[in-house]
């Protein structure tokens, strides 16, 4: 059934490979954060949604067993592909990253309106591009849940993921509360901690940045305070608005002020020459908020009063799918500029998704580019930082893209069961509905079918096979506890009828890593289980 899949990577292994760039390699530390209940060992990461390919990228192959690049990077050809990886090679590929949390149904300060929490992701580039990340406000309310995907490199998803939470919980908090935290800086004392972090152990932080990072989000705070209507702090909504902006325009001017050393700046460089989306939620006891910018995506479970599930989408995708994205794009440029500002589904024909935190290769005058990238080039290789001088075709009158979130609320109820948030690698194999379907019968364990319908009982003999087939894979047993690695497990492995092929899992499982993004994505995915009970009417 998979030979052409088969077939179609030998054929491309035996023919090119695509050597990316890799980024180089920083460690990181958390700040203003409760300690992580498990240890933080040094970890690393990096690739794109770019269709942008320089020549030197392509790398003939020879029939033998592997080439090196003009880069140092080893190249797959036909014999070193082996896809017989067993159950047990495939299960640790799996769940290598895979986390659950669950929390307190009560923390000292009030009812939690999450239950647990369930996360996981696969790479496909090298270094993984993707980013997660997980909190509680400890000086507001709620909990926090984002996942990020990263392009151009994984520096500015690395960077977003660890200071876009922090600015939202510092934009919900109180006056009060802010002007304790500005006494506390000012007089050298230990600053209460702002979130609680969820923490895998391979996740990291940028160690070298944390100073400037914690810099720019007291003079955050500062301005809370200077503004007069700050008060009892921010609306979740207007939090997160507030947070996207303010740390994208952060990140921009990072990268053009001067810093205390050079590797602070080539990283304050190269986070805001990377981009990714960013898909947010705010997760409280009066319902939940969701910001996205980009095509990462967030989707409620929904459980039917039959048993059956259903998806609510909580956010839409910014990409060229999305008519109304477009059009907004165009209607911020000349009409002159109206075919080519969207050319072959990509913005100025380079970029996928239509909002994004960094790129400023999108957002700044090639003058300033030019000059901020000049200032690097007398020490350091830009190859090394996955930069180099490229002015996207017709870039006439920029910004082209910015950061703005579209939010949305949803009022929690009782039928609300779960919450997924997922990189648009999880999406580009799934649809939310059969998401939310896998989600939900691995939550309750009753695989639901539908009755033979009058028309599928006219099928001839082949045709009812196939019917039973897709019926029997739809009844087939889970095989991970983990309710995000099931969903990696069923987007890379589902067949023709929906069952699990082990041989189309073993093949993309087994890609060599410079074959591996030509036929995935990064896949990141959370899934939120929320306490509906806090839903139901209570009676006295």
């Amino acid at each position: 059934m998979y030979g052409r899949v088969y077939a179609s990577i030998l054929q491309r292994a035996s023919s090119y490979t695509l050597a990316f760039y890799s980024a180089a390699p920083f460690q990181y530390a958390p700040l203003l954060a409760l300690p992580s209940s498990q240890p933080q060992p040094v970890h690393r990461c990096h690739c794109s949604s770019w269709s942008l390919f320089r020549s030197d990228q392509l790398c003939c192959t020879g029939e033998e067993a592997g080439n090196w690049s003009p880069r140092g990077r080893y190249l797959s050809t036909r014999q070193d592909l082996d896809f017989q990886l067993s159950r047990v090679q495939i299960n640790s590929i799996l769940r290598t990253n895979e986390q659950t949390v669950n929390v307190p149904e009560f923390d000292g300060r009030g009812l939690s309106a999450v239950r647990k929490f369930e996360s996981n992701q696969l790479a496909a580039n090298t270094p993984n591009e993707d980013r997660r990340s997980a909190a509680t406000c400890l000086q507001s309310k709620g909990m926090l849940f984002g996942v990020f995907d990263g392009h151009g490199g994984w520096a500015c998803a690395q960077a977003v993921s660890e200071r876009l939470l922090y600015y939202t919980a510092v934009a919900m908090m109180p006056t009060n509360i802010l002007e304790e935290l500005e006494k506390c800086m000012e007089h050298g004392r230990p600053v209460p901690p702002i979130l609680q972090w969820y923490k895998h152990h391979a996740d990291f932080n940028y160690r070298e940045s944390a100073s400037l990072y914690t810099d720019h989000l007291r003079v955050f705070w500062q301005d809370l305070l200077d503004g007069e209507e700050h008060g009892e702090g921010m609306s979740p909504k207007d939090a997160l608005d507030c947070a996207f902006k303010r740390l994208d325009a952060d990140i921009s001017l990072e990268a053009q002020v001067p810093l205390s050393n050079d590797l602070m700046k080539s990283t304050a460089i190269q986070v805001a020459f990377a981009g990714c989306t960013a898909c947010v939620a705010h997760v409280g006891t009066d319902g939940i908020y969701v910001a996205n910018a980009g095509d990462c995506r967030a989707v409620l479970g929904v459980q039917n009063e039959d048993g059956s599930w259903s998806a609510l989408p909580l956010s839409q995708d910014h990409n060229s799918e999305n008519q109304e994205e477009v059009e907004r794009i165009k209607a911020q440029h000349p009409p002159s500029e109206k075919d080519t500002v969207i050319t072959d589904d990509r913005l100025l024909g380079v970029l996928m998704p239509l909002r994004a935190f960094g790129d400023v290769r999108f957002k700044w005058s090639q003058e300033l580019q030019q000059s901020i990238l000049s200032s690097l080039e007398s020490g350091v290789d830009l190859d090394s930082l996955n930069l180099y001088q490229y002015t996207p075709p017709n870039y006439l009158t920029p910004p082209y893209l910015d950061v703005a979130p579209d939010i949305t609320y949803h009022k929690l109820r009782p039928q609300d069961r779960f919450l997924i948030l997922g990189t648009d690698g999880l999406w580009d194999e799934l649809g939310s509905e059969e998401a939310v379907r896998l989600i939900g019968e691995h939550l309750s364990g009753i695989h639901l079918q539908a009755p033979v319908s009058p028309s599928e009982r006219q099928l001839k003999l082949g045709q009812m096979h196939e019917l039973l087939l897709k019926r029997r894979a739809r009844a087939s047993p889970a095989l991970d506890t983990n309710a995000a690695t099931h969903l990696i497990r069923h987007a890379l492995g589902t067949g023709e009828y929906g069952e699990l092929c082990q041989e189309r899992l073993a093949s993309m499982l087994a890609l060599p890593e410079d074959l591996a993004r030509m036929y995935r994505d990064d896949i990141t995915a959370t899934v939120v289980y929320l306490n509906s009970d806090l839903a139901r009417p209570h009676r006295s």
